[in-house]
């Protein structure tokens, strides 16, 4: 009887909460005014309502409709400005439906053939880029408690009894609008031990398989995950579901891996088996820490699901943190964010990071056979469209076109190889800063240092051409053998055209970025012989200019926003991390995929069986690419020494300098105590300026003069790679 009374009690309570849902909203463009007219912000709102930003802009653009309880609260308020603000004009305002916002919506094309050349460096799993709807799901769904930073409280479950109601109140719930229905519940979801598939905004979905099979078909069929494409030519993101532990466990997956070296399942496991038997397929990469399932498409519909399995170490701590212990409904709102932002994961970041680039930039296009009239896979003008071989100097050691040309233990010098790499510098005290009674080291690192030498930079796209005695011309992206060492600099600052900060003893292979700062300096260049590209363009702008919004927008989300005055600035970077651990772990996978990203242009030979001078397989993607690896560094590694150089003219001296990051004596513990002003108290123009922009410095740490003199002097360590009070390598700085 209890229990009939409790069923009972259940159904009274979904149609309760089914009711509320029937409460009358104003149109999504008298929401805006409302609040606006109360003098109201979007944070503000969020923060009253216990939700993100972001979901308070959704709710103003009409793309989703606030669900219980915060529907309640959020018609309170917007009916108590209502009484206050009328509308004096007694219109609803325009729906959000007739002015489309640029991104809304997938773009109407013709049917992109498949690419000529995979955009990974693993075989494409199905062939053609166009996504058809999915049917619509006929599970239940239904909303999790908003995600909160505590661990506590985030990972409790509701009682049966709660739970049961929670069910069918959702069961009858419409999920909110959004611009494309093929992807209702958003790019991905967290799978937990009993069935839950945790999404994005706090949606929870029933997922009923216990097979991997069965977990594809349901992913494919009714979960209705997945992502638009970020460009017209490319390919809608495929769903990606996260297996935590005890997923994995109920899936039949062991906890750890066996394989060690080669972090895959072997083939004749009975997950990989029942697959196969299945008639679905796995990549090269096999069944490891993210394997993707897939089936060639069929009538142009791609069957294919990323998974990342989580405790085979899916999530790098290096640039993830503790994410993967966080519980599922909190780690799918840090997963969501990252997605939302950058791209939804399939791989390390590094892998996001290139991903990002063939995203952004496809290499193919559908371009009309004008003899046929059908719709073909042509070129996409100003992307890299195909592999293409470096230049001697621009290749690594293995690559055949070295191998070829010297033995294999050669050393190559500088005027055989082109190393443009990070700064690694730092230098003696001078007696005159010994005696001047400085009583800190303060470092200052550079946000997104090599994000933002991507703005603007021109690279090539297509092959290296080799000229003798060429002119120099800073609009043509190579390589170039140039004698620099002429060039007389002050030796408290390191050279610009050497990674150790050395002054160049002979000729040497530069970029065109680093070149054209030669000239800059005002040093007569005259190359040897060169490796031009004559097709160029930005192609990293796209990239970019992402990557700097999820920067700018995270580094929000944790209080810290640009135009912030020096000190307030200071002090919500000394907290910001702490602020939301999520959004920090966010922050830190964005950063990784920048570097990350970067360091796959020159990805080098992997595994065991990799025999010197042989290819290996990232030479066949079009984004490999050591010349536009070596352009973009260059130009961090210039702009950095041209901020060095305008504060050396006012008298301030870096003592050591690692990548992104300068130290300086100082006379007091933080950056305003060195950083020179103006008369008028504005930072030094051309100098580093404090701010959360890429390409604005913060305050990296503080270490007593003792303690940065013993480094250098007695220790002959670079004080910059522990200045923050840890190993910056190790950290992933």
């Amino acid at each position: 009887m209890p229990n009939d009374q409790d069923e009972l009690f259940a159904s009274v309570d979904a149609l309760l909460e089914q009711a509320a849902t029937q409460d009358a909203l104003p149109e999504p463009a008298e929401r805006k005014r409302l609040r606006e007219a109360g003098g109201l912000s979007q944070d503000q709102v969020a923060k009253a309502l216990s939700v993100r930003r972001e979901t308070i802009t959704s709710w103003e653009l009409g793309r989703t409709e606030p669900r219980p309880p915060k529907r309640a609260a959020y018609i309170r308020l917007l009916e108590g400005l209502a009484e206050r603000f009328p509308n004096q004009g007694g219109q609803g305002g325009t729906p959000s439906s007739a002015v489309p916002e640029a991104g809304d919506g997938p773009a109407v094309t013709p049917p992109s053939p498949a690419p000529a050349v995979a955009p990974s460096s693993e075989p494409s799993p199905a062939t053609d880029p166009a996504t058809a709807p999915v049917p619509a799901p006929t599970r239940a769904a239904r909303t999790a408690p908003s995600p909160s930073s505590s661990s506590s409280s985030a990972s409790r479950r509701p009682s049966p009894r709660k739970a049961a109601a929670n069910k069918r109140a959702a069961t009858s719930a419409t999920p909110p609008p959004v611009a494309d229905p093929r992807f209702v519940h958003g790019p991905l979801a967290v799978l937990d031990g009993d069935g839950s598939a945790y999404c994005v905004d706090g949606l929870v979905l029933d997922c009923p398989a216990t097979t991997f099979p069965a977990l594809v078909e349901w992913t494919l069929s009714e979960a209705k995950l997945g992502a638009p494409r970020l460009h017209r030519h490319g390919k809608d993101a495929d769903p990606l579901v996260v297996i935590t532990a005890e997923a994995a466990e109920r899936l039949g997956l062991p906890r750890e891996l066996e394989d060690r070296r080669g972090l895959r399942l072997s083939e004749d496991h009975p997950v990989v088996r029942h697959l196969l038997r299945a008639k679905w397929r796995l990549t090269r990469r096999g069944f490891g820490p993210w394997p993707r399932i897939y089936r060639p498409a069929q009538g142009g519909e791609r069957q294919c699901v990323q998974f990342a399995i989580l405790p085979w170490g899916a999530l790098d701590a290096r640039s993830w943190g503790d994410s993967d212990q966080l519980p599922a409904a909190e780690l799918a709102r840090v997963l969501g964010s990252y997605a939302t932002r950058v791209i939804t994961p399939r791989g390390s970041t590094a892998v996001c990071g290139l991903e990002l680039m063939t995203a952004l930039r496809p290499p193919t296009r559908a371009v009309k056979d004008e003899a046929t009239g059908s719709w073909v896979s042509g070129p996409n003008p100003g992307a890299l469209t195909e592999p293409v071989d470096p230049a001697p100097p621009e290749a690594p050691g293995e690559h055949p076109v070295v191998a070829t040309r010297y033995p294999r233990h050669h050393e190559r010098t500088p005027d055989q190889v082109l190393d443009e790499e990070a700064y690694d510098w730092f230098r003696p005290l001078t007696d005159e800063e010994c005696a001047e009674g400085y009583s800190h080291g303060v470092g200052i690192d550079v946000n997104m240092a090599f994000a933002a030498a991507a703005n603007r930079l021109n690279v090539g796209t297509g092959p290296a051409t080799h000229v003798s005695a060429p002119a120099f011309d800073a609009k043509l992206p190579g390589s170039w053998l140039v004698d620099l060492s002429h060039l007389d600099l002050d030796p408290r600052l390191p050279s610009p055209f050497t990674p150790k900060g050395t002054r160049p003893t002979g000729p040497a292979w530069y970029a065109t970025s680093t070149v054209a700062y030669a000239v800059e300096l005002g040093a007569p260049v005259q190359p040897i012989e060169a490796f031009v590209r004559y097709e160029h363009g930005a192609y990293l702008d796209a990239w970019y200019t992402r990557l700097r919004d999820a920067y700018m927008a995270t580094m929000a989300d944790l209080g810290v926003t640009a135009g912030m005055p020096d000190d307030d600035f200071l002090t919500a970077m000394a907290r910001h991390k702490d602020l939301d651990p999520g959004q920090a772990a966010v922050l830190s996978a964005i950063k990784s995929s920048v570097k990350g990203g970067i360091g796959k242009l020159r990805e080098r030979p992997q595994g065991i069986g990799y025999k010197y001078g042989e290819r290996w397989p990232a030479l066949e993607r079009p984004t490999w690419s050591p010349h536009i690896r070596a352009e973009l560094i260059g130009k961090a590694r210039t702009n950095m020494h041209r901020k060095m150089r305008k504060l050396a003219s006012v008298g301030v001296f870096p003592v050591a300098v690692l990548s992104d990051c300068a130290v300086y004596l100082s006379h007091g513990a933080g950056p305003l105590d060195f950083l020179p002003r103006t008369e008028d108290g504005k930072p030094l123009p051309g100098g580093f300026r404090l701010g959360v922009s890429p390409g604005m410095v913060k305050h990296e740490g503080t270490q007593d003069f003792l303690w940065v003199a013993s480094m250098i002097e007695d220790e002959q360590i670079n004080p910059a790679r522990h200045i923050k009070g840890t190993d910056a390598a190790a950290g992933g700085e």
